[in-house]
């Protein structure tokens, strides 16, 4: 059933120009959207009357991990981390580790209905779960779908658990791929041996997608590449054939050289800023100088808001990035532009948000922007329609019951605690 949004006032994504119309919303992933005169013409549509209210384009995650769903509130580590490496060691590998299917299923739908909360109807999301590896995206799949949530997934392949566990993420890469739109996940360079970034970038052609792949996050990585290959991670990956396909995803991309810089520019990859993420591991900060415009921004599993990532990534730009006004939403808005120009599905016209954003200032096309940093928070997301359904109505989650799944996933997560203190 099409969907009738009446008494709107429209905010054209790319344009920014404020329209007062009626609003015809086409179910599919490839529906579009129609400004009508006549509302009378359609009266089996599903109404939603937005008096008073905005409506545009929805938003979409560049990068997550909703793997990690379970993490807030978890107890401390055995060790208190010392350097980034020890983070990933005694934090998130311990917690990837002791994943079971339930956890994930439940990781990806009270990540997916958070999302749709907050207003994006589209995660591109890495996954891990070395110990749950087989079926592991399918599942993952199947349950953002329930919440109507569009997706691209991919499985972290990885070195460090043996290459078996390596192996094993390669089959369900290849497996998924046969099935779904994806892209080949590995973790990043300094857990990825030279024979599996081989295998990666030749399953990635084989299904003529990118890799996503997590870079120079940490010093270390530079380190530990210049130690064992004798070249930066950029350079690595460029040798390898990593960088040659625009579907490719370079997330975080922090220490990079001058030539590294070029590199990407010059190449048709994307990279994927996630301040928060950065801040809370101390790794740096991200400068988007010299790697051109394409540039999108993820939450790196910190949270599901990519409104509130785009404020962060805006206001630690101000000492550390050549971020400005438009180049904030901009990088906000990249990841459409990314999904678009590739082709992946999920992600068209149809997907929208009405916003209940009453402001004290006057609100239009010509200060969008600074309402759009300083006052446009996921608070204000009323409805969300994502492929021309009705997903999230007066701040309730529609396809879903977002209490029992809440109940199951906390029986869930402190069973996973306990795992992970032994």
């Amino acid at each position: 059933m099409s969907i009738l949004l009446t008494n709107a006032t429209y905010i054209d994504w790319q344009s920014l120009a404020f329209t007062k119309t009626h609003i015809l919303v086409e179910e599919g992933k490839n529906g579009t959207i129609k400004y009508i005169d006549d509302i009378s013409l359609f009266p089996d549509c599903q109404v939603i009357d937005c008096t008073g209210k905005y409506v545009t384009r929805s938003f979409a995650v560049g990068h997550h991990h909703a793997y990690s769903a379970m993490a807030k509130g978890m107890p401390s580590p055995k060790k208190n981390p010392e350097n980034f490496y020890e983070i990933l060691q005694y934090v998130w590998w311990n917690l990837d580790k002791n994943l079971t299917r339930e956890s994930v299923e439940y990781s990806a739908l009270i990540t997916a209905m958070a999302c749709a909360k907050a207003g994006s109807t589209f995660v591109i999301d890495h996954h891990a779960s070395p110990n749950f590896i087989s079926g592991s995206l399918e599942l993952m799949a199947k349950a953002f779908e329930k919440v109507g949530i569009g997706h691209l997934l991919c499985y972290e392949i990885t070195d460090r658990d043996g290459k078996e566990k390596a192996q094993q993420g390669m089959d369900e890469t290849a497996e998924y791929l046969h099935n779904y739109q994806a892209l080949v996940g590995l973790h990043a360079s300094f857990t990825v041996g030279n024979d599996t970034l081989k295998k990666a970038v030749s399953l990635a052609n084989q299904f003529s997608t990118g890799i996503h792949i997590h870079v120079a996050e940490d010093l270390y990585d530079q380190t530990h590449c210049e130690k064992n290959y004798n070249k930066r991670v950029i350079q690595r990956l460029a040798e390898a054939g990593a960088m040659e396909s625009s579907k490719s995803l370079l997330v975080h991309c922090l220490h990079l050289d001058e030539n590294e810089r070029h590199l990407i520019e010059s190449s048709p990859v994307w990279t994927v800023q996630n301040a928060e993420s950065n801040m809370n591991n101390n790794v740096g900060y991200f400068n988007g100088a010299g790697l051109g415009e394409r540039i999108m921004l993820g939450t790196d599993g910190m949270h599901s808001d990519i409104l509130q990532s785009a404020k962060s990534a805006f206001f630690v730009g101000q000492r550390y990035d050549n971020i400005t006004y438009p180049s904030s939403y901009q990088r906000f808005r990249n990841t459409h532009h990314y999904l678009q120009t590739n082709h992946f599905a999920g992600d068209g016209d149809n997907n929208l948000v009405v916003l209940d954003y009453d402001s004290g200032t006057e609100f239009n096309q010509e200060n969008f922007l600074g309402h759009f940093i300083f006052g446009i928070k996921s608070e204000h997301v009323h409805d969300v329609i994502s492929q021309g359904k009705l997903i999230v109505k007066n701040r309730m989650i529609q396809t879903v019951n977002e209490a029992e799944i809440l109940k199951e996933s906390r029986k869930l997560a402190t069973g996973l605690w306990d795992r992970m203190r032994k």
